[in-house]
Formats: structure tokens, sequence, C-alpha cells
């Protein structure tokens, strides 16, 4: 099961608030009677263009123009009460304020057109990102997933933090990473890594071969990628960690990339699956001539194995302290991975100063559920 925030509407921003649409008018009463009453060498008229330009701060080249055209007339009604339309202080003043507030109506149009583009990049990027992770199964054979997905607040900015699951003739193969980087460079990575992944999965023997073939898809695009840091020298990788579960094995079988490691969590214990020869990023094998393998660890009925990429331990609050995973993961007394996630979900927001991270953030919980016979 997916743990996606609701997606912003793709359609034009709500009409501004009553409430908001009062204070301009407010301002063009407040200033006519202020006018009206003041002393004949006191003018405020020229205050009224406040009116247009704080409507052009909430509202659309419409209800800004309507406004101008309010406080026009206003200075009109003013300039006769005062002495005449025609007197060259007045005719000054109405003509300055023709002129400002068709002046704001075209900023609001212009950044009414600017929001509109955002809002339509923001959908497009969130299509995207949800063509590239694919929704995971809630049951593969013996194990029940849930995924989470934290979208950093970037405009029009996707990560290229990935995951994915497969399952083959002998059990299920996973995989989650992240992709150096932003925007549609490090979405078109993932989306590399993933058609690869799934390409693969049910053909590679084991997770070793299954890495290679990864390497081998991915390295070559990867050579030709800009990166943020490429004025210094900077290279594109991509860190991944694989797993193997087997069906009838109470066990799991990982290979990391350079990718933080999983977590398990038994009962009240927490215990990290850190790999004794991990291997490097994908991307950078050729800085390596170690030989791949994959490791075993327990995996038994009941026990959940947490995924994550570096975004969720990255995230600081107010005082500047990284999310501490491990210590929230043990601290929580819930059922089945959903539950684990939506807890750490809400957690991870709150640690933050803003509810806002400052990187994606991906997580997938993995639970090895007992077997037919011994379920009530």
């Amino acid at each position: 099961m997916d743990l996606q925030p609701r997606s912003a509407s793709r359609h034009r921003s709500p009409a501004p608030r009553p409430a908001l649409l009062a204070v301009p008018f407010a301002l063009i009463t407040l200033v006519t009677t202020a006018d009206v009453l003041a002393p004949p060498d006191v003018h405020l008229g020229p205050l009224l263009v406040a009116a247009p330009a704080v409507t052009a701060s909430f509202a659309g080249p419409r209800v800004t123009a309507a406004i101008g055209a309010v406080a026009v007339l206003a200075q009109v009604f003013v300039a006769a009460v005062r002495s005449s339309v025609t007197d060259l202080n007045h005719t000054s003043q109405i003509i300055a304020l023709i002129l400002i507030s068709v002046f704001v109506t075209l900023f609001a149009h212009l950044r009414e057109v600017h929001e509109r583009e955002l809002v339509q990049l923001r959908w497009v990027a969130e299509a995207a990102q949800k063509v590239v992770l694919r929704p995971l199964r809630e049951r593969l054979g013996p194990l029940r997933l849930a995924s989470v997905y934290l979208a950093a607040e970037a405009d029009a900015q996707i990560g290229g933090d990935l995951y994915a699951a497969a399952r083959t003739a002998h059990g299920t193969r996973l995989i989650i990473g992240d992709v150096r980087g932003k925007g549609l460079e490090a979405v078109g990575d993932a989306a590399l890594v993933l058609g690869a992944f799934r390409a693969a999965a049910h053909q590679e023997s084991d997770l070793p071969s299954l890495v290679t073939y990864l390497e081998r898809a991915v390295a070559p695009d990867l050579a030709n990628s800009p990166t943020p840091d490429d004025e210094t020298g900077g290279e594109a990788f991509i860190t991944a960690a694989l797993l193997d579960v087997p069906d009838h094995e109470q066990a799991l079988h990982l290979v990391s990339c350079g990718h933080p490691p999983p977590l398990l969590l038994r009962g009240n214990r927490v215990v990290s699956l850190d790999i004794d020869h991990p291997a490097p990023p994908l991307g950078l094998a050729d800085l390596t001539d170690g030989q791949l393998t994959s490791q075993g660890f327990p995996f038994e009925p009941g026990d959940i194995v947490l995924l994550y990429t570096d975004g969720v331990l990255e995230a600081r609050d107010e005082a500047g302290r990284f999310y501490p995973l491990a210590q929230r993961a043990a601290a929580w007394r819930g059922v089945g991975p959903n539950d684990l996630l939506r807890h750490l979900r809400e957690d991870l927001l709150a640690h933050t100063a803003t509810r806002t991270l400052g990187d994606d953030a991906a997580m997938v919980a993995i639970e090895r559920l007992p077997p037919p016979s011994s379920q009530p």
C-alpha cells in the first residue's frame, strides 16, 4: 500500500476570500472620507492607489481592475465634492491613479500566469513521479508491504528516490535507491534503474548478478548525466539496496550499493542490517575491483524490515539535529507495516521545524507473515 499525499489541484487557484477583499474596500472608504473632511490644502487622494496595489498581491487581474475602477470613481467623487473634476490637481491625481491601476492589473495578470505555470509544472512532476514509482502491491507471497514517498517542498522539483518489488519463481526481490541530484535528470535516471530492475529481476539467478546487470545498464547514461558539481569534477551515481526474500526460507539476502542499511524490527528491538562488504554506488563500479557478494540475515514471521533513503536521516529539527530513525522506530508500538509508516511519516514531519523536508524521502516496510497453517 502506498501512503502518498494527495496531489495539488492542477486547476486555477481559488478565488480570494471575502475577508481579503474587504481590505481594499475599507481603504477606499477610509481615504475617501478622510479626504472629503480634510482641510482644503490637504490632499489624501493619492493614498487611494494602495487599494489596487494591495489587491494585486492576492487577487487576479479582473478583481484588481475592478478595485482600481472603484478607486478612480472615489477619486472623481472627492474631486467633485471638494472643487471640480477639471481642477488641475484632481485631474492629475485621477490620471495617475488610472495609470497605476492599469500597471498593477498587468502585474496581477503576469503573477496569475506564473502561478498557473507552476501548478502545471508541479502536476506534471507528480504525474511523472507516479509513473516512475508504480504503487507496490500490499501482498507479495508471504510478505506484506507498505511504502511512503515524501517530496521536498521545492517548486517543480521531483527527486530521484526510487523503490520497486518483483516476484520471482522463488521469492520476492526489492530495490530502494536514491539518485544524486533533483529534477527531471534525477527522475530519468531513477526510471532507468527501475526499468532495468523490472526487466532483470526475474532473469538473474542471484543478487550480485542483478547488481552487475544494473551497473551495466545505467553506467553509460550516468556518465553523460550533468550533476550539480560538474564544474568541480563531480560524478553522477545512484545509491541502492537490493533484497532477495525467499518464500520458504526465514531469511533475506542483501546487497548494499552505498545505501543506508535497512532496519530490522523484531519485537521491541531494532537491528541495523549492516553489510560487511558493501558495493559502491551504481555508476561507480569502476572505482573498485572487489567481488560483489550478498549477505544473509534472519527474517522471521512477524519481523518487519524498514528500507529508507537518506532524506529521512537528514531531516533536521530547529536545533539542527538529524532525525533519529532507529530510536523512533524502536518506540513504535503498532501493528503492521502500514501503521509503522503512518507513525514514522507523522513523526518525521513533526521533527522538522516547518513540517517540510530538505530532500525527498522514501520508506518501504516489509513484514514476513506466518505460514498459512499457523495463522489464526
